[in-house]
């Protein structure tokens, strides 16, 4: 631009105003008075960028403002999650705890055994011996909570209750049959019977206050005799009547 000015400045000096009529002459001068480059004014731009940098640099600072509120935001909303989550954990273990412990009490409430003194394929006549002998009821058919043990003859109170025992005995004589029930060492009950021909048999029964870890269990008399066969005639029952 500034070239084309100097051209047209150097026509108005090179040429004879004589040659130029006065409308050419105007013409001429206001073509160089529009192609004259406008004065900038430094100070107005920079103004002007440094009014648009402040108005940018707090854009950012509300950004950054918000993005700093909506992460702690987050962080507010992740940490109750993460308590609410270990508050259900809490929750559920503890109805867990307590379902263990109730499926416990309800199978402790559930207290049952029935057995004979021989299996099926037996038949024999235990004794007369000199000294009170433990029987072992070896065919269990119920055993409920598992108390009773086939093992040594002995049931084991898993609670505290009131708990019935029955047990029949039998033989064909002539010694007398007998079994005495015990509580621990305690002798309690006596199923006793003699008839000197044909078969004779004893029973009795006994309801107990048993603490957990009480044993109860049967033993044969002195100087009896107890028969059993696949009739399964000598048999050993108890079971829980509630809990105390």
């Amino acid at each position: 631009m500034k070239t084309t000015v100097m051209f047209l400045l150097f026509l108005l000096v090179s040429f004879d105003s004589k040659n130029l009529t006065e409308a050419e002459k105007e013409v001429l001068a206001r073509q160089v008075e529009y192609l004259q480059p406008c004065p900038l004014d430094i100070h107005a731009v920079l103004r002007e960028m440094a009014a648009s940098l402040a108005v940018q640099k707090e854009e950012i600072k509300s950004l950054q403002r918000k993005d700093t509120e909506n992460l702690e935001k987050l962080n507010t909303e992740s940490t109750q999650l993460r308590k609410q989550l270990q508050e259900q954990v809490t929750n559920l273990e503890k109805q867990k705890t307590e379902m263990d412990q109730l499926k416990q009490q309800l199978q402790a409430k559930q207290v049952a055994f029935s057995a004979s003194l021989l299996p099926n394929d037996q038949t024999a006549t235990l004794g007369p011996f000199n000294t009170f002998t433990p029987l072992i009821f070896k065919r269990v058919v119920t055993n409920i909570g598992n108390a009773y043990s086939p093992h040594t003859g002995i049931f084991t109170a898993p609670v505290r209750g009131l708990y019935h025992f029955e047990w029949h005995i039998g033989d064909h004589g002539p010694q007398p049959t007998g079994a005495v029930l015990y509580r621990n060492s305690e002798h309690i009950y006596i199923a006793y019977e003699l008839q000197p021909s044909n078969f004779s048999s004893g029973s009795n029964a006994a309801t107990l206050l048993l603490n957990p870890g009480d044993q109860v269990y049967l033993r044969q008399y002195i100087n009896s005799q107890i028969f059993d066969n696949e009739n399964h005639h000598t048999t050993f029952s108890g079971h829980l009547v509630f809990t105390m």
